[in-house]
């Protein structure tokens, strides 16, 4: 399984100047847990690491500051935000809030292009479920594996909800959720089954069926958040 996370997409939109691709590599590290909640960034670090200048760095920086990944502080430096399983509840009352809405738009408006990239996350996730292990509690490439996948297949609805202040704003909490969720994924229960999970609301956006999509996105993210409390 520790070749699946190179298979699958990264993070978000890639991009050709070297500020988008610093930013992509240092929100992987961020979202991953690789710079660990509250470790200080080294700007120079990350130069040398990533072949860029300091310039695309802090660009890079100041985007990840934005969507409340990193915080800076005067004559102190720039730090990873700190992962609060007390944030959980606010951040699942905004998803809760506008996720039904991106879902329930995009059964309604995705053009053909966008549905034919939701068939292709379902058969990402078949994929994924053939060849992760019966059981994946401890995996950690498994877990790497799946984080990248939720975030395919929640990114891929976001854009074709024709909404982009509303894909924006997901996209960013989502970022938190994964976050959160990167501090148990590696011994979390089930993963195959919450890859799963995805498929039939995946299918209700391509046939068009806003309402029911709508619904069962409450329920998806009720049950991310019931599993987490669980594990914490």
């Amino acid at each position: 399984m520790s070749s699946a996370p190179a298979e699958l997409p990264q993070w978000g939109p890639t991009g050709t100047s070297l500020a988008q691709t610093a930013y992509e590599a240092i929100k992987e590290k961020l979202i991953l847990l690789r710079i660990g909640p509250g470790e200080p960034i080294s700007e120079t670090e990350l130069a040398d690491e990533l072949g860029a200048g300091r310039t695309p760095i802090r660009e890079a920086l100041k985007r990840l500051e934005g969507d409340h990944l990193v915080v800076s502080y005067p004559r102190r430096g720039t730090f990873a935000a700190g992962v609060d399983i007390a944030e959980l509840a606010a951040v699942t009352e905004l998803r809760r809030a506008l996720e039904p809405v991106a879902a329930s738009a995009a059964a309604e408006r995705a053009n053909a292009q966008q549905r034919d990239d939701l068939r292709a996350a379902i058969e990402r996730i078949r994929s994924f479920v053939a060849e992760a292990p019966e059981d994946s509690a401890g995996d950690g490439g498994a877990a790497e594996a799946f984080l990248r996948l939720d975030t395919l297949v929640h990114h891929t609805i976001y854009q074709a909800c024709g909404n982009a202040h509303i894909a924006d704003i997901l996209a960013r909490y989502h970022y938190l959720a994964m976050r959160i969720w990167a501090l148990a994924a590696h011994r979390l229960p089930g993963i195959i089954e919450h890859a799963e999970d995805h498929i039939p609301l995946l299918e209700a956006i391509v046939d068009g069926q806003a309402d029911k999509a709508a619904t069962m996105t409450v329920e998806h993210i009720d049950e991310f958040e019931r599993s987490l409390r669980a594990m914490f």
